[in-house]
């Protein structure tokens, strides 16, 4: 039976983890106008900088220009990512908005090659941000659980280890009196097909009742748009997605890594099945463009190339 949600939540990711994996170095004013093009088309949320070791990621290492010359829209959440303490702590120094989370990794060997750290660590780790959220009146508010539908260095992930993690965070939740609004399953590398969706958010929604589910998928191997309609039949209303299919994970161990499925191709199906985004598809269409010229490439996006279908509505 299909409980499709009546609107979704989409958590733009292209102006940070869209970047990271492109060989082009943007300029801070090039990134800088992306994310206020994209937060000019209704998006509500936006990933802009990730605070990580340059020497890996040499597209992040203007991360705090970028995240102090961001103008800001009214009702526009302007996030960033931090897999350490270290990184937390510069966040919290700049002009954005901290989301409160929690981050772990259903693999020990891709743990290991992400943030050198094995889970145990990453767990204790953990603990440090809740004690820093704690501090500055953060609130919790997502557990992030990667690679959640398999490894390209470990193949398969049991539904069981992923499911003991969703425990421990909740757990771990709990220990600091901290209330959890939801989890979210990410496929890193793109392993996920339509029928692995239902099993595990269904897995999660049984345990979990009252927390909700989100979704961060890659589309590696083609599936991610068949894996967000198998989610939405559901009732998954909470997308991580990245404008004209930018990014990919370069910690994925293949040369084919791809980037969260298509901001605008979501958009799209959505409002053409009556589930609404609050976004603008021709503007968010036009952003997607000035990325590819960006970029200087073709990007993978399918209905910026296409246009959408509001031309030949009567």
């Amino acid at each position: 039976m299909s409980d499709f949600p009546k609107a979704i939540h989409l958590h733009e990711e292209g102006p940070r983890e869209g970047i990271q994996i492109e060989k082009a170095q943007l300029t801070v004013d090039q990134k800088v106008e992306l994310i206020d093009s994209l937060a000019a088309t209704g998006l509500k949320q936006i990933d802009c900088v990730s605070f990580v070791n340059p020497k890996r990621v040499p597209s992040m290492a203007d991360a705090d220009e970028v995240a102090r010359a961001i103008p800001k829209r009214d009702g526009v959440r302007y996030t960033g990512l931090w897999l350490n303490q270290q990184g937390l702590e510069r966040a919290l120094e700049l002009p954005l908005d901290i989301m409160g989370s929690l981050r772990v990794t259903a693999s020990e060997t891709f743990s290991i090659k992400n943030t050198n750290k094995n889970i145990e660590q990453t767990f204790d780790e953990q603990r440090k941000w809740l004690e820093t959220y704690r501090a500055h009146d953060i609130e919790l508010e997502w557990g992030y659980i990667m690679t959640a539908f398999g490894c390209t260095y470990e193949g398969h992930v049991p539904i069981s280890r992923v499911m003991d993690m969703a425990a421990r965070i909740v757990e771990l939740a709990k220990e600091y009196s901290q209330p959890l609004k939801g989890i979210y399953l990410a496929d890193t590398v793109g392993f996920a097909m339509p029928r692995d969706i239902e099993e595990r958010v269904g897995a999660l929604r049984e345990r979990y009742p009252d927390l909700r589910v989100g979704l961060h998928l890659h589309d590696t191997r083609g599936t991610g748009m068949p894996n967000v309609y198998a989610a939405l039949r559901m009732g998954v209303d909470q997308f991580d997605s990245s404008t004209a299919g930018l990014g990919g994970c370069p910690f994925a161990d293949h040369k084919g890594a791809a980037g969260n499925v298509c901001t605008e191709d979501i958009v799209f199906m959505c409002e053409e099945m009556g589930i609404s985004t609050g976004v603008d598809l021709d503007a968010l269409i036009e952003t997607a463009r000035m990325a590819e010229a960006m970029f200087g490439h073709t990007l993978p996006g399918k209905v910026m190339h296409a246009g959408s279908l509001s031309r030949f509505r009567s």
